[in-house]
């Protein structure tokens, strides 16, 4: 079996990267996430091993060392990692794979030539919108809030990195895009609707 795609997804924290990803793997067969190490504590509702994996900054630092992740950021004060081993098992598996990482995680799989990533940035309507959204989260400080609106600043500044632009100001817009670009990369690589490789040689008979 081929391998399957990697498609690296980013956007500003409120840009609801989260919901479209969501909704796309949930109607979409053969894709799903990698899931990441992270330092932050759990939110409400965040299940170990489904949402992240949490752990302790020293077990971060170990597993850095060990180079256990294709990438690794600081992002709000807190570490996030990507497992290569599960990134490459999942792709080997002919799986596409999903990685919700940031700006600077994107830099470092910049250089992972080698598994041909997919880049997508999914972005607010307009920073006026992304503000009104995180404010309506009723989750941020002032502080907090003032944190991420600058972030969101200096990751729109970083779009050439990416291949693909959805701005999510309808959501239903934004996830038919996000999945017809996943349909789209399969049939490139000669793959059907379920992630299986094409059996062409029918087509001769």
């Amino acid at each position: 079996m081929s391998g399957g795609q990697l498609f690296v997804v980013s956007a500003p924290s409120g840009a609801g990267k989260t919901t479209v990803l969501k909704a796309v793997l949930s109607t979409l067969p053969a894709v799903g996430f990698s899931v990441s190490h992270t330092t932050r504590p759990p939110r409400p509702g965040e299940v170990e091993g489904r949402d992240y994996f949490f752990v302790s900054s020293d077990e971060f630092s170990r597993r850095r060392q060990r180079g256990d992740f294709l990438e690794w950021a600081e992002v709000h004060g807190n570490l996030y990692g990507t497992s290569r081993q599960a990134v490459t098992d999942r792709l080997a598996q002919g799986q596409d794979c999903v990685l919700d990482i940031d700006v600077q995680g994107a830099r470092q799989l910049r250089e992972h030539r080698d598994l041909n990533p997919v880049f997508v940035f999914i972005a607010p309507p307009s920073l006026t919108e992304l503000e009104r959204r995180l404010t309506g989260r009723q989750t941020e400080s002032a502080a907090t809030l003032a944190l991420r609106l600058a972030n969101a600043r200096t990751e729109l500044a970083a779009l050439d990195l990416y291949d693909y632009v959805i701005v999510n100001d309808d959501l239903s817009q934004a996830q038919t895009l996000l999945a017809a670009l996943i349909l789209e990369r399969r049939a490139r690589g000669r793959r059907g609707y379920d992630g299986r490789p094409l059996v062409l040689e029918a087509l001769d008979r």
